[in-house]
């Protein structure tokens, strides 16, 4: 059990630099919220760990530029899953 709020900035902080994890990945693997998160590595986690932090920072500015890819790349999978759906109600029908 996390015992405090920095000891948690750290852990994820150690947690997304050691995997270059999202917030969303580090939220869901500690069953917290993205925007507990958010908060604990960029509001504690500087004043903890200033060098933890830089290297977080990193991570955090390369997902951040990466985000809208990721976006275009999910809408593609998810269109792409329902014209093979369809595909195969068509074929089932015919």
């Amino acid at each position: 059990m996390i015992e405090s709020d920095k000891e948690r900035a750290v852990l994820f902080g150690e947690y997304m630099v050691s995997r270059k994890a999202t917030v969303r990945a580090a939220a869901k693997a500690f069953g917290v919220s993205k925007s507990t998160v958010h908060k604990d590595l960029s509001e504690r986690l500087p004043k903890i760990s200033p060098a933890l932090y830089g290297k977080v920072k990193l991570i955090l500015e390369e997902n951040k530029q990466q985000r809208h890819i990721r976006g275009g790349l999910a809408t593609k999978h998810k269109y792409e899953q329902q014209h093979c759906l369809r595909e195969k109600l068509k074929k089932q029908n015919t």
